[in-house]
C-alpha cells in the first residue's frame, strides 16, 4: 500500500506544477530561444567563412635569395 500511496502523491505533486505552468509564456520563450540562435548560428558561420577565406587568402613571404 506504501507504493500506491507514493505514487498518488507523485501524480497529485506533478498535476499541481503542470496546472501551474504558463503555456504560452513557455512558447513564446522557445520561440524567442530558437529565434535567437538560429540569428547566433548564422553569425558564427559567416565569422568562421571569413577567418578561413582570410586564411587562404594571406600572400606569401617573399623567398629569401642567398
Amino acid at each position: 500500500m506504501k507504493t500506491e500511496n507514493t505514487s498518488q502523491n507523485i501524480f497529485l505533486t506533478g498535476l499541481i506544477l503542470l496546472a501551474n505552468l504558463d503555456i504560452a509564456g513557455l512558447l513564446e520563450y522557445g520561440l524567442k530561444a530558437v529565434i535567437g540562435g538560429s540569428i547566433w548560428l548564422a553569425f558564427r558561420m559567416i565569422s568562421d567563412k571569413i577567418d578561413r577565406n582570410k586564411k587562404n587568402n594571406q600572400p606569401n613571404p617573399p623567398a629569401k635569395h642567398e
